[in-house]
């Protein structure tokens, strides 16, 4: 009987997920879906086409941070990677597995415009999120696709497994690299990070044992979580205390925070938005520490005594 139970949950999320990208537009049918990533678990370095969406944002020929494509003519990035909105000498490069020498996938758009988020806040790294959009739309292929994101009632419980890919700083070729963490539910982030670190605006990944992470390098990329058939972008790498280091894990912009948004600057070919569901309590909503207030929900709190540490070392631009 459980088993028939966990196999009708499973045909009802994946109804759910087709209903929400059966509306309209290309982008909205066909995001998340990476034709040649058919795996749930992988290696180090990742496979030509296996994350479709991955783009590297480029400043004047040099690799900067990473971004998502999220419709033909939209990239989706963090904040911090920017000194200004204007454009000039930003290029994004499309399809690409190496940074080094040339790929026949490749697509590359200058960009036309950056939207940063008004409330985006470098002293703390909240609202860390910011849309580009392209001189022109691409062209969807094996090799660039746009991934769906996670929708304003999406919930990723503590534990939930997610994926982070990017280009830290690596000998030639400088592959595109893919890295397994599970979601750390934002209080147990909280009291790990320091206490008052980590908003509402924010979604926590990490093995708590250390050695694997986001870095420098990957600033800007997408984390996703697979559903169904669709992998959905939770967040938008943004900010650590050192890379890989035990019990502090990364820090990055909660992606189904910003439907609002993201909707308001796109008018046409609206970005593929997903309801992304945990199924079970989320264990974080009893997780305490020192300063932390307690909580009935998952959500955290806004406790006043902040701890250590205070500075964050990851972002990069």
């Amino acid at each position: 009987m459980a088993q028939s139970h966990t196999m009708a949950l499973r045909r009802w999320m994946l109804v759910l997920t087709l209903v929400n990208l059966l509306s309209a537009g290309e982008s909205l049918i066909i995001c998340g879906t990476a034709q040649l990533n058919p795996r749930i678990v992988g290696g180090e370095d990742a496979a030509a086409g296996s994350w479709p969406w991955q783009a590297s944002l480029q400043r004047f020929g040099s690799h900067v941070c990473g971004g998502s494509l999220i419709n033909k003519e939209f990239v989706l990035s963090a904040a911090h990677c920017f000194s200004s909105s204007n454009p000039d000498g930003w290029t994004v490069v499309l399809g690409r597995q190496n940074l080094q020498g040339e790929d026949p996938n490749e697509a590359s758009r200058s960009v036309a415009g950056v939207i940063l988020h008004p409330n985006y806040d470098s002293d703390t790294n909240d609202n860390d999120i910011a849309l580009l959009r392209l001189s022109s739309p691409v062209q969807f292929t094996d090799y660039i696709r746009p991934v769906c994101l996670a929708a304003s009632d999406s919930v990723f419980n503590s534990g939930t497994d997610s994926w982070v890919t990017g280009w830290v700083l690596l000998p030639s070729p400088k592959t595109l690299q893919e890295v397994e963490v599970p979601v750390v539910g934002n209080r147990q982030c909280n009291c790990l990070n320091g206490v008052d670190t980590i908003t509402d605006n924010m979604i926590c990944a990490g093995v708590l044992a250390g050695g694997k992470d986001s870095c420098q390098g990957d600033s800007g990329g997408p984390m996703v979580n697979r559903q169904g058939s669709v992998w959905v972008q939770s967040g938008i790498v943004s900010f650590g205390f050192g890379c890989a280091r035990p019990n502090l894990p990364g820090v990055y912009a909660r992606v189904s925070r910003y439907q609002t948004w993201i909707n308001s600057h796109i008018s046409s070919d609206k970005p593929g938005f997903v309801q992304f569901t945990s199924s079970g309590l989320d264990a974080d909503s009893s997780y305490t520490c020192p300063g932390l207030q307690l909580s009935t929900t998952a959500s955290p709190t806004t406790p006043s005594i902040p701890s250590p540490p205070t500075s964050p070392t990851t972002p990069s631009s």
